[in-house]
């Protein structure tokens, strides 16, 4: 079978990589890391009135979904460009809210989802003792597993409002760790939260694997520049067959996992999604060990722009679902809920 774009979808990757490339979008990452989240926050709207974001809302709350095949499209580029912010949380709790008997809560915050003007993260169960952006986040969902599960609202206001005491150190500056916020409003209880995070994380799990894919994309489209460039005995390194042969695995293994983020998105089969991830996020990370390795010494300065996606590749690997566990569902072993 073969997954290719239609010539819409095309052409919304390529406007949105346009966008995405005219953007100084490795200084938004730095000041994300620091701290500063404005021009993080600038370029999330300028992501949102592309629809992006809309993707992942059913249209009955102003959204132009769910459309999982296009949300991967655009999740290619946001990795392409490690573009920051907690977009993947963002869907997820779309996904989430999107559940028929959490209409209630839809109405509620999904529109602002939308529109980019939301600025959403999730925490579900089994995904660590922190949550991705949190002192930015203008609302910070947790999922609870209590018997039959509860969620609920830890914060619904914009701005950081002193979250920054919650932040904790990440391999991925730009990927920031937060403590989560004890209690909060309860939203929903029972059944249809179970079943909300389970569709939120298949949604999860499909935005990391293109994100990463974007990522492993971008690694080999430096390192191939970069290898061009260098000289070693008089001639570019790239001509070497050693160094070739490594940037063939890299293309190889990118090019295997393309297929199937485009096939996860079609069925969102938890299977299926689990496969995906496993796939992109392993040849993101074998590309940017050879990214690494080929760059030499530059490669581990971090005022070097490809730190950026050295950083992103390692962190997305274990993100909603390590390797083991993701390999733990496609074998049947492992539960669709949670991270297991």
């Amino acid at each position: 079978m073969r997954f290719l774009l239609d010539p819409e979808q095309t052409a919304f990757a390529r406007s949105l990589d346009a966008l995405l490339t005219a953007a100084d979008t490795p200084a938004a990452v730095r000041s994300w890391g620091a701290g500063d989240h404005a021009a993080g926050r600038a370029l999330w709207s300028r992501i949102a009135d592309l629809g992006v974001f809309a993707l992942a809302v059913p249209e009955a709350y102003e959204g132009l979904g769910p459309r999982p095949v296009e949300v991967a499209v655009a999740f290619v580029e946001l990795g392409r460009h490690a573009v920051p912010g907690p977009s993947v949380e963002t869907v997820a709790a779309a996904a989430l809210l999107s559940e028929p008997r959490l209409a209630h809560l839809a109405k509620r915050f999904l529109p602002g989802v939308a529109s980019g003007g939301t600025v959403m993260t999730l925490a579900l169960p089994g995904g660590g003792p922190y949550v991705l952006d949190g002192d930015v986040a203008d609302v910070e969902l947790g999922v609870g597993v209590t018997g039959a599960g509860e969620l609920r609202v830890a914060r619904e206001a914009a701005g950081p409002e002193g979250g920054t005491s919650r932040v904790r150190r990440s391999l991925d500056p730009a990927r920031r760790l937060c403590l989560p916020r004890p209690g909060g409003e309860l939203l929903a209880t029972g059944p249809p939260v179970v079943a909300g995070a389970a569709h939120a994380v298949r949604w999860a799990r499909l935005a990391t694997a293109a994100q990463a894919l974007g990522v492993g994309l971008a690694l080999l489209d430096r390192t191939v520049a970069y290898v061009k460039q260098r000289s070693q005995f008089g001639v570019p390194v790239g001509s070497f067959q050693a160094v070739r042969h490594r940037l063939a695995d890299a293309k190889i293994a990118l090019e295997f996992a393309r297929p199937l983020v485009l096939g996860a998105a079609l069925s969102l089969d938890p299977a299926d999604v689990a496969a995906a991830k496993v796939a992109a996020c392993e040849a993101a990370y074998a590309t940017a060990r050879t990214a690494l390795q080929l760059h030499g010494a530059i490669g581990y300065t971090a005022e070097y722009d490809l730190s950026l996606w050295l950083t992103r590749a390692r962190a997305l690997r274990s993100a909603w679902g390590s390797p083991g566990e993701c390999r733990a569902v496609v074998l049947g072993d492992g539960a669709d809920a949670g991270f297991g």
